[in-house]
């Protein structure tokens, strides 16, 4: 039997399936025009030109650029979330652990930056409390805990937590002009202080 000749018998899965591959199609042509160009000058126009897709398709995907912006992160989330777990198991040692936490979310942030800041600009999203990211607070919080220091760990896991902020860190790069070694450094200093005395 020739392809032609095929019915389909559930219309349904076969919109499905196309909806699937148009939105992985556009979420791959957003990315690598972000590569290329920077979030900032990237538009959906172009997005959905490049990937030769009518701007009705697009927007039935993502109703705006902080949309699609939050689609890619999340892919990249949930690999951090992965590779965490899978380090957390692996590594007994809570206070390397917590500290190798930092580092991983510190290159996170600065490689999502430009991301970061288009979906709590034009999202108008406060990262720090979106559920996305409010995990990392509550890692670094049962880390902490798991030291059994004394002292107020809520107080420590938010001084750390503030400070992987996509702002915190897009000012510390761009006004400070710190690199990431020195922000890393600094994250290390910072909860060696908080634990030393407790």
């Amino acid at each position: 039997m020739k392809p032609e000749n095929i019915i389909s018998l559930n219309p349904e899965k076969s919109i499905r399936a196309d909806a699937v591959r148009n939105r992985c199609l556009l979420m791959d042509t957003a990315h690598k025009l972000f590569e290329e160009h920077g979030v900032d000058s990237v538009t959906m126009s172009a997005i959905a030109k490049e990937a030769r897709v009518g701007k009705g398709t697009l927007y039935r995907h993502f109703a705006d650029k902080a949309t699609l912006c939050h689609a890619l992160l999340d892919e990249n989330m949930r690999d951090f979330q992965q590779a965490t777990l899978r380090h957390l198991q692996v590594t007994p040692d809570v206070f390397q652990a917590l500290q190798w936490f930092l580092q991983q979310a510190v290159a996170y942030v600065d490689k999502h930056n430009e991301l970061l800041r288009e979906v709590a600009n034009q999202g108008g999203i406060d990262m720090l409390r979106h559920p996305a990211h409010y995990w990392w607070r509550q890692t670094i919080y049962g880390l902490l805990a798991r030291l059994q220091r004394q002292g107020d760990v809520d107080y420590m896991a938010d001084c750390l937590y503030i400070m992987l902020d996509v702002s915190t860190i897009r000012f510390q790069r761009q006004s400070g002009h710190y690199d990431l070694e020195r922000i890393i450094a600094g994250l290390h200093m910072l909860l060696d202080s908080l634990v030393a005395n407790h």
